[in-house]
């Protein structure tokens, strides 16, 4: 028990041989899963009623509105609904909400334009790439494709048709060019206004960092998408946005009507304990300022870089209610620029552990919550920014010893 205890405390279990065992084991058995799945399907309808890419088919009906010019009736459940019902001939398959920015239709409209099946398989190959591609950008070893395509997150981003790979991407991707290409980065930010809630404490970072040309280049961004979708979609497809964000909270969020333990907040397991939803926000929102309040002192200190990356990323995660299980994705990035750290300047104890745990939780997250009622996802991400912030802490207090050292000698 104690040379199992002294394995973890070091992390020395994890070997290069390991790590491309577990990943290979990995990749393979989802994989196989994968294709089972799409083999047993009728007509691109699953054994359980459901679309092959689930949430991909909400994207996918709302490209063929906006082709019919009617993009705002993407925003009203009960056309939409209809509209995803038509993709599949009229079958009947369970509504996926359209909850995205006007701006997001783009890739609506590019993806219905052809026939469902290839719409969803470039749709995933394009964004895979270029998560694949910031992950490498990060740490360009060998092995990194290949620890990063396993990553079981993917798999569950695959399985939905969903967006984690263009979220991972997007924020890897400006938090690798942030010093080198500083403008770059800001336009990567914008773009991820697609997914606004993960954007809450970008600028916080950003703000306590100086980065003045990313703030400048996000915004600038940002107004130029809103103001590309007010000229090609009009301005009441705005208005039919905002309205649905009601739905949004009020159907989707507050009653967990997706289920608890897709949720990977504070505000669903809160929810999922029985609080009440003020309780639930107010834990929330709690997180939320506390995570603020660090990433400010992270970002303005003196810490290296890889570090604030991977707070930034985990706090993104941590910060919003609404984080589902696929968007964890972005938990690649945190990761990475963790390892990237640990690398250059060496593992503190169980820090290998704790990342190859993080590395391994999406697998897991959703079924411990739905039998056990215990929010893996949350507590992974908890533990991981505590360790993140002690690092931080612990090699600034480092520093100043050396220097102090220096001085006397």
């Amino acid at each position: 028990m104690t040379h199992i205890w002294q394995g973890l405390r070091s992390g020395d279990w994890l070997t290069d041989a390991r790590m491309r065992g577990y990943s290979l084991i990995l990749l393979a058995i989802c994989t196989l899963a994968l294709v089972g799945w799409i083999a047993a399907s009728d007509g691109l309808i699953d054994r359980n009623s459901k679309p092959i890419g689930t949430d991909f088919s909400n994207v996918y009906a709302a490209g063929t509105l906006i082709w019919q010019g009617r993009p705002a009736e993407a925003y009203e459940p009960a056309r939409q609904h209809a509209a995803e019902k038509a993709v599949f001939g009229g079958r009947e398959v369970p509504f996926y909400g359209w909850l995205y920015p006007p701006f997001f239709f783009a890739v609506a409209f590019l993806v219905a334009s052809l026939p469902y099946a290839w719409g969803l398989a470039i749709w995933l190959a394009a964004s895979f790439a270029a998560y694949l591609a910031a992950m490498r950008a990060i740490v360009p070893r060998p092995e990194t494709l290949l620890i990063a395509a396993a990553f079981p997150a993917v798999f569950i981003n695959i399985g939905h048709g969903q967006n984690g790979f263009l979220t991972a991407a997007l924020l890897g991707g400006a938090l690798h060019w942030l010093d080198r290409r500083p403008w770059l980065a800001g336009v990567l930010i914008g773009l991820l206004a697609y997914k606004p809630q993960f954007g809450v404490l970008i600028p916080v970072a950003l703000l306590a960092g100086g980065r003045w040309n990313t703030i400048g280049a996000a915004a600038a961004t940002v107004a130029a998408l809103v103001a590309v979708s007010f000229v090609t979609l009009g301005g009441g497809v705005w208005h039919a946005f905002a309205d649905s964000m009601t739905f949004t909270q009020t159907v989707v969020l507050e009653p967990g009507g997706i289920g608890w333990e897709k949720i990977q907040s504070a505000f669903s397991a809160m929810r999922m304990w029985g609080a009440g939803v003020r309780t639930a926000y107010a834990i929330q929102i709690a997180l939320a300022l506390m995570l603020a309040a660090s990433l400010a002192w992270l970002w303005q200190s003196t810490a290296l870089f890889e570090l604030k990356a991977s707070a930034l990323a985990t706090a993104s995660l941590l910060a919003t209610p609404y984080v589902l299980d696929y968007d964890l994705v972005v938990l690649a990035v945190a990761i990475v620029f963790f390892v990237r750290h640990g690398m250059n300047r060496g593992f503190h104890d169980y820090e290998i552990s704790l990342l190859a745990a993080a590395w391994f939780m999406p697998l897991l997250s959703r079924a411990v919550a739905g039998v056990t009622g215990i929010p893996l996802g949350l507590l992974a991400l908890l533990a991981l920014y505590v360790f993140i912030v002690q690092r931080a802490v612990r090699d600034r207090l480092g520093s100043v010893i050396e220097v102090r050292g220096i001085a006397q000698a």
